[in-house]
């Protein structure tokens, strides 16, 4: 339901500088009569954010009212490094590069919102998609008394045709390649770039080549291999191939690996929180590289017992990203289990990169469990007598012996 308009003086907006936060801002300052703060957020989506602010102060935003703040290192030590600790992966397959960026997007909405004083916050999701669902659990998780606005929940433009209009009548600047319909939906970060909509809508059909923004294709990619290692502490990925980086910097060359190598694309129809089926690209080049050497790493440092159950929760972790949920306690409580659950993968992994695959060829670790004399067939300083089999299999097997000689005894 939209707020009492009275009841709105200041607004912060999630503000991309592109043609639909600029028709919201324009659109809450003539609709809400309310004073409008931007904020920009520079999470690795690879744009200028200048024009942004240009494009601000253009529409009458105040200069102290304009915030464009750098979030990478932030959202790869504090969000991206904390899911890859679990293995998330949505629907056994998507690695939630958007769901991921949604909550620190909000977090810091809220923060600009208590130090200008402002009573609402607005965002440019639309009403059929998840990204309205992340902003929204995610503010009022964090501020739950706060005004939010959703335009496209609540104004009259039923077409791009009338949102155009609309700039127009504004002195809105349009880029040429607005002026039609886009031929897809975009969004991007320093994980993933995320290509919906239009010409992606037949899930029948193949992804057009020009939709890839962040990979090369795997047959033109090089036909030699290239071969990396990266090292972790305590789950996190800190270096590469002996290279100490910030969690952003290892990030981005993973990045370049993945693009190098046509390494990362992923053409999912997936399930929506809201209820419906959609079909979208992702390409996470770096994400992917990532998730392979970090599987390898607790191959040989996790517990059979720990890594089945992380295993287990997995799927309800990715499910509570995705559906933006990423500051309710329930994920604050998988993450503290998922957290102690890393406190001995140390060690490197050395992987081989080639036409689109991500492959782990050697793994390493002072704090391994693999123990080379117990799984040797040659003899060797043994802690195990291959007669113990014996009684543990019977003992394993008494139930299911009991049930065979009930179904023996059964009538017909």
């Amino acid at each position: 339901m939209p707020q009492q308009k009275q009841d709105v003086k200041r607004v912060v907006l999630a503000y991309s500088g592109g043609l639909d936060t600029s028709i919201i801002l324009k659109w809450l300052q003539t609709n809400y009569g309310c004073e409008v703060v931007t904020f920009t957020a520079d999470l690795g989506q690879g744009e200028e954010l200048g024009p942004a602010r240009d494009k601000a102060l253009l529409l009458g935003i105040k200069p102290e009212h304009i915030f464009i703040e750098d979030l990478r290192e932030e959202f790869v030590r504090d969000y991206v490094f904390p899911m890859f600790r679990a293995n998330a992966e949505y629907e056994g397959l998507y690695l939630l590069g958007t769901s991921i960026a949604r909550p620190l997007i909000a977090k810091k909405q809220i923060e600009i919102a208590r130090q200008v004083g402002a009573d609402a916050v607005a965002h440019g999701a639309t009403g059929k998609g998840n990204d309205q669902v992340r902003f929204e659990l995610s503010y009022y998780a964090l501020e739950p008394e706060i005004k939010v606005i959703a335009p496209w929940r609540e104004w009259e433009f039923a077409s791009r045709t009338a949102l155009l209009a609309f700039a127009e009548q504004n002195q809105i600047p349009i880029a040429k390649d607005k002026q039609g319909e886009a031929p897809f939906s975009v969004d991007a970060n320093l994980l993933h770039a995320s290509s919906e909509g239009k010409v992606l809508e037949d899930p029948a059909l193949d992804v057009p080549d020009y939709v890839y923004s962040r990979t090369i294709s795997p047959e033109d990619a090089p036909d030699k291999p290239t071969f990396i290692e990266i090292e972790f502490i305590k789950g996190d990925p800190v270096a590469i191939d002996g290279q100490v980086m910030s969690p952003a910097t290892l990030l981005t060359a993973l990045n370049q690996l993945g693009r190098d190598n046509g390494i990362g694309r992923l053409d999912l129809v997936e399930n929506r929180f809201v209820g419906m089926k959609s079909r979208g690209m992702y390409e996470t080049p770096g994400g992917t590289i990532l998730l392979m050497a970090h599987r390898g790493i607790e191959s040989i440092t996790l517990d059979r017992g720990a890594a089945h159950l992380k295993d287990e929760l997995m799927p309800r972790y990715a499910e509570l990203i995705y559906n933006g949920f990423w500051f309710s306690p329930e994920r604050e409580m998988l993450q503290a289990l998922i957290d102690k659950s890393q406190t001995y993968v140390s060690g490197r992994v050395r992987l081989k990169l080639y036409k689109g695959g991500v492959y782990v060829v050697g793994r390493s670790s002072p704090l391994s469990l693999y123990d080379q004399d117990l799984v040797t067939f040659e003899e060797g300083a043994v802690a195990y007598d291959h007669k113990d089999a014996a009684g543990f299999i019977k003992l394993n097997a008494l139930r299911l012996r009991t049930l065979a000689k009930r179904a023996k005894r059964a009538p017909g």
